[in-house]
């Protein structure tokens, strides 16, 4: 009797695939070097051979960098979050009405006035972390979908941000809550975030939870974990650092606006999209956000460079976003198929 030896497909050798984070480093370096090109063709100079340029580019999306952290592991959890752009609103009027210098005729409070920094910054902390809160409470145990609750969440926290000075700025904060965002204050408060989250998502239970909810929440369940309070955690955690956000933003602008912060999800959305995080839910990491924002980064700064103008910025934005979740769901489907 003959028999055939066939060599299994596991047994087969595979193709090993690179790193998700290393793919999409090269694509930075790749749209680095197309921009780098277009500069000496069409503006006779180089791009990355301007630090300043550089500089201004990595403070103006650390702050939005802040709420990406925040919105990559409620992606992983196989949720999403629109609220951050209005929560951000929201926190800065309250955190720079508590962080009024006395000097000023015109405070919102004036018998609160020149106060420790820690007392407007923990304010704005907890405004962010109550509003996360109940946008898991309202996901976790009424079974709303994730983007019905943040989008009532949105709507709510730009109308308290507006009525809370009847759509009046406020100005004149003390220096050390300035301090806050002056110089790169930014950026180093958003790499640390970025650090302990890293930590958090990679070696923790709570990073572990996330991505059991994220990939397959009813075996998550099956395994003991409290699906819904650790969902609370997420959006709250969230919540938070958007909270965080907007302290930098009112601080680093010196002022406080209902209007700050619009948009700003989706930007934080599109930087976690970009770095690889899934919008499936269960996979993507912190490290990809990071290259994801300095890419999202990249691009923005390099149409300005090109000059080119504002409105062929935002529908190439546009194209930018559906692009990388069309990425996504390529990535999903040829994982499937592997």
């Amino acid at each position: 009797m003959n028999t055939t030896i066939q060599t299994s497909a596991l047994d087969a050798p595979t193709r090993r695939r690179l790193p998700s984070e290393l793919t999409i480093l090269l694509v930075l370096v790749g749209i680095s070097l197309t921009f780098e090109l277009l500069g000496w063709i069409l503006q006779g100079q180089s791009f990355l051979g301007n630090t300043q340029r550089l500089s201004i580019m990595i403070l103006q999306v650390s702050v939005i960098g802040i709420i990406a952290i925040g919105v990559t592991q409620v992606i992983i959890s196989d949720g999403i979050d629109l609220s951050s752009g209005s929560i951000v609103g929201a926190t800065a009027m309250i955190s720079m009405s508590l962080a009024q210098v006395g000097t000023y005729e015109r405070a919102l409070y004036p018998g609160l006035t020149d106060l420790p920094v820690i007392l407007p910054v923990a304010a704005g902390l907890l405004v962010g972390l109550l509003c996360g809160a109940i946008n898991g409470l309202l996901i976790a145990y009424t079974k709303i979908p994730a983007f019905i609750a943040t989008l009532g969440m949105m709507v709510t926290a730009r109308g308290f941000a507006k009525w809370y000075t009847k759509g009046q700025p406020i100005s004149f904060p003390t220096d050390s809550f300035a301090a806050i965002g002056k110089g790169l204050a930014p950026v180093l408060i958003f790499l640390a975030v970025a650090a302990i989250m890293h930590v958090v998502l990679r070696y923790t239970r709570y990073g572990k939870f996330t991505y059991a909810i994220g990939a397959n929440s009813h075996a998550a369940r099956v395994s003991g974990i409290n699906v819904e309070r650790h969902i609370v955690k997420v959006y709250a955690v969230a919540g938070l650092l958007s909270g965080l956000a907007g302290i930098v933003v009112a601080s680093r602008g010196l002022t406080a606006q209902a209007g700050m912060g619009i948009s700003y999800e989706l930007d934080a959305i599109a930087m976690a999209v970009i770095g690889g995080v899934s919008l499936s839910g269960g996979r993507g990491s912190v490290v990809g956000t990071l290259i994801g924002m300095i890419i999202f980064g990249v691009i923005i700064s390099g149409f300005t460079f090109l000059r080119l103008d504002a409105y062929y910025q935002e529908m190439l934005k546009g194209v930018i976003i559906v692009a990388a979740v069309v990425a996504d769901m390529y990535r999903q489907r040829k994982r499937v198929k592997s």
